[in-house]
């Protein structure tokens, strides 16, 4: 695996929160530096964000203890939130008393909780990873499709009694 390509992750399952409050705190985050990532969550106002701020952090510390082991220099400043995504988990179905004896179901939501962190590319660092083809970028795509059969016109007749 190349160095530039290695990315440290973490994952929190069975969050109590339903996976599109999660994505708005996620949103957040992804693309940002690690420690504005950090500082992000620390003043966001939302009731999952302490629990991403420690998924995050635990995050790092996944790539600080992995760059050890592998002997990987691993540069703390120049991590980044690579992927943060919520997908869904199972649902709690419950049932909540309604007028005239009457019941509603509803259902708590549950979230899976990923966050992948990668080092960015120092300039110059990996040159043989910016190879650029010969090919435009979209002659690929057309040379993929087949061909395009030609339609002819069909003649039109009148039933003339």
């Amino acid at each position: 695996m190349n160095f530039a390509e290695q990315e440290f992750r973490a994952v929190a399952r069975f969050q109590r929160v339903s996976p599109q409050k999660a994505r708005l705190v996620l949103d957040l985050i992804k693309g940002r530096r690690v420690e504005d990532a950090v500082n992000t969550l620390a003043f966001t106002k939302k009731g999952i964000a302490p629990s991403i701020g420690k998924l995050l952090r635990s995050a790092i510390e996944n790539a600080n203890y992995l760059g050890q082991e592998k002997g990987l220099d691993v540069d703390v400043d120049q991590l980044y939130v690579k992927r943060a995504i919520a997908n869904e988990g199972p649902r709690m179905k419950r049932i909540r008393p309604a007028p005239m004896g009457r019941a509603f179901r509803y259902q708590r939501r549950m979230a899976h909780i990923e966050i992948a962190i990668a080092e960015r590319l120092r300039a110059g660092a990996n040159e043989a990873a910016t190879v650029v083809s010969e090919q435009p970028a979209g002659a690929k795509k057309r040379a993929a499709r087949p061909a395009a059969k030609k339609k002819t016109a069909a003649k039109k007749t009148t039933a003339k009694g």
